[in-house]
């Protein structure tokens, strides 16, 4: 019986245009001066940016220093901010009703991410979802307006998730499991074998197998289903919008 869902973010549950990807990649190419390639950038997503640009300077011939990869990680964070504001992200369709109808079921939803939390909870925020146990809805952000994609300002937060994880709240991101088991800890969830983690890249499927948890592949990212299905698995969806009826016959 599954009692916790654990979703990834950009290109699983929210649709953010693949800016993560452009906005790493300047920031690379801003610090390094070289553009890594987009075979390069993808193998990273789903991880720690910071981790992320450490290793793309690498891959461009550079030498990531511990300052190097700080101002990175700055101009990463003020790219994307940018590029959210001037197009700013959606809920994938679907997701929104699929993760209500999870928690009507008792279900409890988180979602990890390899952005930090300053990065995540301005894109939470633009989307006006809440987390449950917290007593404040997140801040509303620029260009959080009626008719570009978020929700009009002022209105009331939807109260889908029970639990927000960000990369710089564990010890390492993804591959490692650390997130997902956060996320058990902070929804009182104590058996991997309740547990299933969706994501969009292979790095969530990896993270998911060395948890022990359901590692679920959703095709809403850039990875085909034959790219995902070459790496461990449970099951392949469409999008997290399937997940209530994969799980219809196992709810609480």
């Amino acid at each position: 019986m599954i009692t916790l869902v654990a979703c990834d973010m950009a290109g699983t549950t929210i649709d953010e245009h693949g800016l993560v990807y452009r906005a790493l990649a300047d920031a690379v190419q801003h610090i390094a001066g070289a553009r890594p390639s987009d075979a390069d950038v993808q193998d990273w997503m789903g991880a720690d940016k910071a981790e992320a640009i450490g290793a793309l300077v690498l891959t461009v011939g550079g030498t990531p220093t511990p300052e190097l990869v700080r101002r990175g990680f700055d101009a990463f964070k003020a790219v994307l901010a940018r590029y959210y504001t001037e197009q700013p992200p959606v809920a994938l369709p679907g997701v929104e009703e699929a993760l209500a109808e999870l928690r009507g079921r008792g279900v409890k939803v988180a979602l990890t991410t390899g952005f930090s939390r300053d990065v995540a909870e301005p894109l939470l925020a633009c989307l006006g979802w809440a987390v449950a146990s917290e007593t404040s809805a997140p801040q509303r952000v620029a260009g959080d307006v009626a008719g570009n994609g978020g929700p009009a300002v002022g209105a009331s937060p939807r109260l889908l998730l029970d639990a927000v994880v960000c990369s710089d709240e564990v010890a390492a991101g993804r591959p490692a499991p650390y997130m997902i088991h956060r996320a058990m800890e902070r929804t009182g969830v104590q058996d991997v074998r309740e547990v299933l983690a969706a994501g969009d890249t292979v790095n969530d499927l990896l993270a998911a197998t060395n948890a022990g948890v359901t590692a679920v592949g959703v095709l809403t990212g850039k990875l085909s289903r034959a790219d995902l299905e070459s790496h461990p698995h449970g099951h392949i969806l469409g999008g997290v919008r399937d997940l209530p009826s994969l799980l219809a016959n196992d709810a609480p």
